[in-house]
């Protein structure tokens, strides 16, 4: 293994766009999840004629679920994102369109007949203004208490909850309001899996990479207990802290 400076220098420098994780290899893996997000949204693309995906990233994954419905939309509201997700995305007949979650979506009322969201930002009440009645919703959501072993290996403070919201960010939660806005719930899922980070530079490129689990970090503010991490790693092996995911497949009721 490199001398810590050199893992952590290397982090910094390598760069990261769209939605992309290569660089990292198999230096940060996680155990698999019971369900197949892309098995279950491909089975979903072949039912349907009309396709919104959020939160597209650099539109890697959509991409690969290539051939779409002719009428496909995908929302990013990452600026440097979008001009790599409508490069990758224009030869399919992809509109990319921008979205940054604070206004509605830049999509019709009942204009589609299924969404994905993978990771991506979830209102209920907009998913049932776009959907029509009897369309489908694909997600998998990451969920509040994700990786918080890093923010207590780091004496970073927790992930915040938003104020009035005290159960945001679970299984829970999300199904009830999708049920509140008309969603009956075909498949709920809910499941903790390990991830393995196998140097301290693989866990400041993921730091770097989403920056929403430590906002404050910087490699500088939290050298010593990097550095004491790094030394964990090397004397007991990977560092591994527990992924939050949840599955909902819901479709939604006639108004």
């Amino acid at each position: 293994m490199l001398p810590y400076s050199e893992l952590v220098d290397q982090a910094v420098a390598a760069s990261f766009q769209g939605w992309d994780f290569d660089w990292l290899g198999d230096r940060a893996t996680s155990s698999p999840l019971p369900w197949s997000y892309d098995d279950l949204a491909r089975a979903e693309i072949a039912r349907a004629t009309r396709l919104l995906d959020l939160d597209t990233g650099g539109g890697e994954q959509l991409a690969a679920f290539a051939p779409l419905p002719e009428a496909t939309i995908a929302t990013e509201g990452y600026e440097p994102n979008l001009p790599i997700a409508r490069e990758r995305l224009a030869p399919l007949g992809v509109d990319v369109r921008r979205h940054d979650g604070t206004d509605p979506l830049p999509v019709d009322d009942d204009a589609v007949d299924l969404v994905l969201n993978r990771h991506g930002r979830l209102d209920p009440a907009e998913l049932s203004r776009v959907l029509r009645p009897g369309g489908v919703l694909l997600t998998q959501q990451v969920g509040r208490g994700n990786d918080a072993g890093i923010n207590e290996a780091l004496g970073a403070p927790p992930i915040a909850v938003p104020a009035g919201f005290p159960d945001a960010g679970t299984t829970e939660a999300t199904v009830r309001e999708l049920v509140e806005h008309g969603f009956e719930m075909l498949e709920v899922a809910d499941h903790w899996p390990d991830f393995a980070f196998a140097d301290i530079g693989a866990l400041v490129y993921h730091l770097k990479a989403i920056p929403w689990q430590i906002p404050d970090f910087d490699v500088d503010k939290y050298e010593p207990a990097l550095r004491t991490l790094d030394e964990r790693i090397r004397a007991t092996g990977p560092f591994v802290v527990r992924n939050h995911r949840f599955l909902i497949r819901a479709r939604l009721q006639a108004r």
